[in-house]
């Protein structure tokens, strides 16, 4: 194979897992220093105190997928105890939505154990050394490009639930303007000397603890210290004679996505808009069938309708080895809390209407939420084709669908693919970016929703094609996306 390439959300992202494999690391090196880079570097979409699935392929081998998401808070608290969640809406110009955030909005990170677990069982890099450039950026300043710019505007209506540090005089950070965050710098400089252990048992995980609960959240030292990666064995469909590998359950994106690809494997040549609408609308039919028995919920899915913005990031590496890694990361909308002395922002994950099917609260403390994020891997007669994930919640499926089927049925090189007008349908309305037919859709009956331009509603698909031995990489420029290559 030539070189190795990584495509991120954000350059920085992407050039330091490029650097990993330079100096000799794997695609799971590579990423590990790239998802460190991103929570510094995409902090509105990311962060240490989040959480995240990674799927890992070793060159001739069997996949496997860490399952480091969040996990429900509440062992040994009394609900009675619970402070309200923060109502906030945030304005997506043409619609709002309200999120919760707020100290009871947080649930139990899995970043520092995913992160750490993955060198373990992968790596060839000691974690210390791969937590140094994410340390560094911190510590010197990102520049904020007009992609977070964006976010951090969005966002900003639940910064200012807090003291989170970005607002200044109540204005969030401009493009071009720099972030430093020396705390955060100290933090995932702990990380990498101690590993994941204060994360969870010792004293940051005291004060995460403390702090929260002397407000009214749910934390409990006891909810930090069962925190446990799990590894799953990964859903597998077929199609056009490529075995494609996804997140399984508790995660619904994956599964979907393998729905959908059985569906259209049955048509004869590339589906059009209104095939690939049928499609989309048989993963929302789908979602009440027996086809989620192992679901915490069989009807969790209908949930995933209401997400807007999908505050999340992927990044897919293939080394020259063949090793390949796909891991998506995400911290929700964010809870406005920064806990002081350590600079983690938390999640918000239990304020995330999405993420409680069952109603707000009523998972059981340790369970782990559900998803839509779906890092996959496609493979040919044995052989890695693509790497790829996406961020944009219930869009992730439709993005993921669309650029395999780009890729596979139309041939398009990987950047092409990636690049290609999309569409998204649920709830009965089809959203359109330019170059999609929206007059036959229309024609068919299908309400239309026409977007001016690519828009960061369609996701951010980043993604690494293996063409013959040559790899190539493609950032979704709806969402700041980067490639970088090792050489």
């Amino acid at each position: 194979m030539t070189g190795g390439v990584v495509a991120a959300g954000h350059p920085e992202t992407a050039r330091v897992g490029a650097d990993v494999l330079r100096a000799g690391g794997n695609a799971v090196d590579a990423a590990v220093a790239a998802v460190l880079v991103s929570v510094v570097a995409e902090p509105m979409m990311t962060g240490l105190a989040g959480g995240g699935y990674m799927m890992v392929a070793p060159p001739g081998g069997e996949p496997t997928l860490l399952d480091f998401f969040v996990t429900a808070p509440g062992t040994g608290a009394d609900p009675a105890d619970r402070a309200p969640l923060l109502e906030v809406e945030v304005s997506f110009g043409d619609a709002n939505q309200v999120f919760g955030a707020g100290v009871a909005s947080v649930g139990v990170y899995g970043m520092p154990a995913g992160l750490a677990a993955a060198v373990d069982r992968f790596g060839t890099i000691p974690l210390a050394e791969l937590t140094m450039p994410a340390a560094a950026l911190a510590r010197d300043g990102v520049v904020v490009s007009e992609m977070q710019a964006s976010m951090f505007r969005l966002m900003a209506p639940i910064m200012a639930t807090g003291n989170t540090g970005y607002l200044v005089d109540g204005e969030p950070p401009a493009a071009g303007s720099i972030v430093r965050e020396p705390e955060l710098a100290d933090s995932i400089d702990l990380l990498g000397a101690e590993g994941p252990a204060p994360f969870y048992t010792g004293e940051i995980a005291a004060t995460v603890s403390r702090t929260l609960i002397a407000g009214g959240g749910l934390v409990t030292p006891a909810d930090l210290a069962g925190y446990r990666v799990v590894e799953r064995e990964p859903v597998r469909a077929t199609y056009r004679g490529r075995e494609v590998l996804t997140n399984p359950p508790p995660s619904a994106g994956g599964i979907l996505l393998a729905y959908a690809l059985a569906l259209l494997d049955r048509e004869q040549g590339p589906p059009d808009a209104l095939t690939l609408v049928r499609a989309m609308e048989a993963m929302q039919g789908a979602r009440d069938a027996a086809f989620f028995a192992g679901l915490p919920d069989p009807g969790f899915a209908r949930h995933f309708l209401s997400s807007r913005v999908g505050s999340t990031t992927h990044i897919s590496v293939l080394d020259k080895d063949g090793w390949a890694c796909s891991v998506t990361t995400s911290s929700g909308e964010g809870s406005g809390v920064l806990i002081p002395g350590t600079g983690l922002h938390l999640n918000n994950m239990m304020g995330e209407q999405d993420l409680s099917p069952l109603g707000f609260f009523a998972q059981p403390p340790g369970s782990r939420l559900p998803s839509a994020m779906a890092p996959t891997l496609v493979r040919r007669d044995g052989e890695l084709e693509m790497v790829l994930g996406s961020a944009g919640s219930n869009r992730i499926r439709s993005a993921l669908l669309q650029v395999i089927v780009n890729s596979v049925d139309l041939g398009l090189p990987v950047q092409a693919a990636v690049d290609a007008p999309r569409l998204h349908a649920e709830d009965g309305l089809v959203s359109i970016e330019p170059g999609i037919d929206g007059a036959a859709l229309a024609a068919a009956g299908h309400p239309i929703s026409r977007h001016r331009r690519r828009n960061t509603y369609f996701g951010g698909c980043q993604a690494v094609a293996n063409a013959g031995g040559v790899i190539a990489g493609a950032g979704d420029p709806r969402r700041g996306g980067a490639v970088a290559e090792s050489g």
